[in-house]
């Protein structure tokens, strides 16, 4: 009878240490750790891709010539450097025969602009406006004005008021955007 049994028993055990253990490991931690060895080979692939991204684009900038990318930087720099501009500014006033006063940066930057449905777009690039004041003749204020659209500096004038005078000395009100890369 003994003999009948022990198979009998040593499956009952079986099949309990098989419910009671293999099972919930096998389906609990084990599947977690396939899920996370899953999820990091992914990230090891999208890591991989980006490399690759970065060196393609390191490799097409520096075919570039060193004049454009310079150009370019002074175009659309990485920061606002607002004393450089206004400095710069303030000697194309003087080269122009303007004089600058009241300058003004303001404190709100816009970096998101709204799409049609509302929703934010991340927008590479800052912005913030700069009110400048500066008087002198209207001849001198067009050399100034020239000289702002030729600047290497992306500049926008958004808003220009003139005071007249009895003098042939206006005074202009220029409210001026300046962009830079985020």
């Amino acid at each position: 009878m003994n003999n009948r049994l022990t198979p009998i028993l040593a499956l009952v055990i079986a099949g309990a240490l098989y419910f009671a253990y293999v099972s919930p490991t096998w389906s609990g931690r084990i599947a977690d750790t396939k899920t996370a060895i899953a999820s990091s080979d992914a990230a090891l692939v999208a890591a991989h891709d980006y490399k690759d991204k970065q060196n393609k684009l390191a490799e097409e900038r520096d075919a570039l010539d060193p004049a454009d990318l310079a150009r370019l930087n002074a175009l659309l720099p990485d920061s606002v450097d607002n004393v450089g501009l206004i400095l710069s500014l303030n000697a194309l006033a003087d080269r122009s025969g303007l004089t600058l006063s009241n300058i003004d940066v303001s404190s709100n930057a816009n970096s998101a602009q709204e799409n049609s449905g509302g929703l934010l777009n991340a927008s590479p690039t800052n912005s913030i406006g700069l009110s400048v004041s500066a008087a002198g003749q209207y001849g001198a204020f067009l050399t100034f004005l020239s000289g702002i659209e030729s600047s290497q500096r992306l500049l926008d004038v958004s808003d220009i008021t003139i005071t007249g005078s009895n003098t042939s000395t206006y005074t202009y009100h220029l409210t001026i955007r300046i962009y830079w890369l985020r």
